[in-house]
């Protein structure tokens, strides 16, 4: 269901602009229940952006059996990858909210394979270490 009203509590309101404008000029205002499940998403990006800096100083910090030189490696790799979380949480959160706006097919993750790969590699070198 689609609503694009014309009353005062319309997005297009005289004088009152939201921002991304390159995202809220186009199109009609969707189901408020898209948009809402949409900004839940961009908070489970944010979430799992806080774990993994999270998990990237906990493994430098911790006493762990791991050699130094490849726990150190991964604690870079998870910290990367921390930081590369919210610009997938920022990037999918405007592509998402402008198909919905515009009645397109949902775009996929624009970083979920380097995110993906990157967790392969944090724990391939966590195994390692531990072997060692």
């Amino acid at each position: 269901m689609v609503v694009d009203t014309d009353d005062e509590t319309s997005s297009r309101t005289p004088g009152r602009r939201r921002w991304p404008g390159r995202v809220f000029d186009r199109g009609v205002d969707p189901d408020p229940r898209f948009s809402l499940a949409n900004e839940r998403t961009f908070l489970a990006w944010i979430r799992t952006s806080l774990a993994l800096f999270a998990a990237g100083i906990a493994l430098e910090a911790l006493a762990l059996p791991i050699a130094p030189g490849l726990r150190r490696a991964a604690a870079v790799v998870l910290i990367v990858l921390g930081a590369a979380a919210p610009v997938q949480a920022w990037i999918g959160w405007l592509r998402t909210e402008a198909a919905l706006r515009l009645g397109r097919s949902l775009p996929p993750p624009a970083l979920a394979m380097p995110l993906g790969l990157g967790l392969v590699l944090a724990a391939g070198l966590i195994l390692v270490g531990l072997v060692r």
